[in-house]
């Protein structure tokens, strides 16, 4: 199935802003965010005031919401990582010795400029952005982090990719070493995921290096990660190595393992069921210490983005493009 026609325009030089506007590093960390708060995390860092919503109305972008925030004991300590182990527990016990500087990306396929860039050198050029958006894991459970980091179009513009370049794949760290869980086959190491490029270039599509208003923990993907608000969560590939510009859809990890339970799409879809739980509900993650889960809420398209996404989409079967 062709999909050129839905392909987003590309983002032209002229919207980058120079290398010379930048104040420093720390400017990397404007506040991104999935759903909910008023914005309250962020304001703890001198990253400009924003004025919170009224109560009970979210952004027309999607950019920022009232829903009731995760605490930062339950993001960090409850995660998908299976590098680091397959329980829940597993990632915030075993990756605190991943080393995380200094790191490198390489950037290859059809883009004007390739090769293997620090990673303060992929993230400089791109201008930071405060938003707020959501994450919705595979699990029929979800969560309300404030991400910090930039939108990914404006980091994948800076590298100029040409009109071959049809999909973005990502490939995380694959280190023995370090992430215990390779030496098993769980999955297909290392993991990769990937997005059409209108999707990448999508402005609520994130590259996170950050969350609560601190440096993204390892757990929880340090020091780069992907977040794809209206995808469910194991689109948000961690502790990116590797950003590739292709023309022909990429494999990507859960789809290789488990076709008929993970589409390479991933758009959050109530009518999808996983083959063995409905996805028609799911349970939040936000509250005090004492309850952990919230009760059950239905699961909206596209995790609540429907205005601003679904017209990637438009003439798709997604039933079928799951």
């Amino acid at each position: 199935m062709r999909r050129d026609e839905r392909l987003g325009p590309r983002i032209p030089s002229s919207e980058i802003t120079d290398e010379s506007a930048w104040r420093r590093r720390d400017v990397l960390r404007a506040a991104l965010a999935l759903p909910a708060l008023a914005l309250a995390g962020c304001r703890e860092r001198a990253y400009g005031d924003v004025a919170p919503l009224p109560e009970g109305v979210d952004s027309a972008d999607g950019r920022r919401t009232t829903e009731p925030q995760t605490r930062f004991q339950d993001a960090s300590t409850y995660n998908n990582y299976y590098e680091f182990g397959t329980t829940k527990d597993a990632p915030w016990r075993n990756a605190q010795g991943l080393r995380t500087k200094p790191w490198s990306v390489v950037v290859a396929g059809h883009a004007e400029r390739t090769g293997t860039f620090a990673l303060e050198d992929v993230l400089r050029l791109a201008r930071p952005e405060e938003r707020i958006t959501r994450l919705r894991c595979v699990e029929a459970w979800s969560m309300v982090i404030p991400w910090l980091g930039l939108p990914l179009g404006r980091v994948l513009a800076q590298f100029r990719p040409t009109s071959r370049a049809k999909f973005v794949a990502f490939e995380t760290l694959a280190d023995e070493t370090q992430m215990p869980e390779l030496r098993n086959p769980t999955l297909d190491w290392p993991y990769r995921e990937g997005l059409r490029i209108d999707e990448a270039m999508h402005p609520l599509a994130l590259l996170a290096t950050g969350m609560y208003g601190r440096d993204l923990p390892n757990q929880n993907g340090a020091p780069l990660r992907l977040i794809v608000p209206w995808k469910y969560g194991f689109k948000g590939i961690k502790a990116i190595v590797r950003i590739e510009f292709t023309e022909d859809m990429p494999a990507t990890a859960w789809n290789r393992s488990a076709p008929d339970a993970y589409g390479f799409y991933a758009n959050v879809n109530p009518a999808v069921d996983h083959p063995n739980w409905s996805q028609r509900s799911e349970r939040r993650i936000a509250g005090s210490a004492a309850k952990l889960f919230a009760e059950r809420i239905p699961t909206r398209p596209f995790n609540g983005y429907a205005a601003q996404v679904a017209s990637l989409y438009a003439g798709m079967d997604l039933g079928r493009w799951f």
